[in-house]
């Protein structure tokens, strides 16, 4: 579904990606793991047309999407959830989940998403008129969730979904991303914190310094010393 290869990016003059090969099938879950400023967030960021590749290529569907705006891809069926939510403060819950049906004006019904995205994340429907400065980060966390799921995309990138979370809400959210992935959804998924990608993962990407260094099943990254330094936050 989603190919990245050996894409490099370059943010002004520093070399941030070297090489980045990923992919994520249908109905996959996938984790990129790294430690902060390993180059998780960028990219993600390049996959959402956000930053541009300086090599390498992106298709999603068969379909090229480097070079194309973000909101190209996003109509195309890619979901977007990023680290620090994106909310729209000044617009209630139900606001800002139903921007998205406007977004990407095709595919299923809106009232249908709407739905999806409550039954997905059943709390916001009793914060519906809420707005995001009255919502904790855990709530703001599942809204930008619920949002990208009411996009009716095919596949969901989500950058650090459980950061800066108490461990009581961790599991509440893993969950709900388990929910999606059930209704068929892909999920390309980045954490910083190796103990929260979620026993669902079906396969796992470390990277480091711009690098990947590790592909494969999430049980056999413990078995490479190099890898176990970094996803265990050793120097």
């Amino acid at each position: 579904m989603l190919a990245v290869k050996n894409v490099d990016v370059y943010i002004q003059a520093s070399h941030i990606l070297r090489s980045v090969s990923l992919d994520v099938g249908a109905r996959e879950v996938v984790c990129l793991v790294g430690r902060n400023g390993a180059g998780k967030t960028t990219t993600l960021r390049t996959v959402m047309g956000y930053l541009r590749p300086r090599a390498g290529t992106i298709t999603f569907k068969g379909v090229r999407v480097d070079g194309r705006r973000t909101h190209e891809i996003a109509r195309l069926g890619v979901g977007w959830a990023p680290e620090d939510s994106g909310i729209f403060p000044d617009l209630t819950v139900a606001e800002n989940i139903e921007i998205a049906t406007w977004t990407r004006p095709g595919g299923s019904p809106a009232a249908e998403r709407l739905a999806r995205a409550y039954e997905v994340f059943p709390v916001l429907k009793t914060y519906a008129a809420r707005k995001g400065p009255e919502m904790s980060g855990g709530e703001r966390k599942m809204l930008s969730i619920a949002r990208a799921l009411a996009l009716d995309p095919e596949m969901l990138i989500l950058d650090e979904p459980f950061e800066g979370l108490s461990p009581a809400i961790v599991p509440v959210i893993s969950a709900s991303i388990a929910t999606v992935t059930r209704l068929g959804h892909s999920i390309l998924l980045a954490e910083s914190n190796i103990h929260h990608v979620p026993e669902y993962a079906d396969r796992l990407y470390v990277i480091e310094r711009g690098e990947v260094i590790f592909a494969g099943q999430p049980h056999e990254a413990w078995k490479d010393p190099g890898v176990v330094r970094v996803i265990g936050g050793q120097t």
